[in-house]
């Protein structure tokens, strides 16, 4: 199972990149747990300098913006080979 957090205040970009996981998650029906994380302390334990930020498998993948799609399905797809 993939281990998927979005990090990030709640502001609206936030919420856009959980959309965009959520989306790409079930069109590859693919199984994974996605966690906000809105906790300051907990964000900069990832040592982005800007939200919304995107962890896959506790790797960074994104931050500072909101990514696409067939980004997100790119990112899931390979980290759900190398799992």
């Amino acid at each position: 199972m993939l281990s998927i957090k979005v990090l990030g205040s709640g502001c609206a970009n936030c919420k856009s990149v959980e959309k965009v996981v959520q989306k790409a998650v079930a069109t590859l029906a693919l199984e994974a747990s996605v966690e906000k994380i809105t906790q300051i302390q907990d964000i900069m334990k990832y040592s982005i300098l800007a939200t919304p930020g995107l962890v896959i498998n506790e790797k960074v993948v994104c931050a500072g913006r909101v990514p696409n799609e067939a980004e997100v399905s790119t990112w899931l797809s390979n980290a759900a080979l190398s799992a």
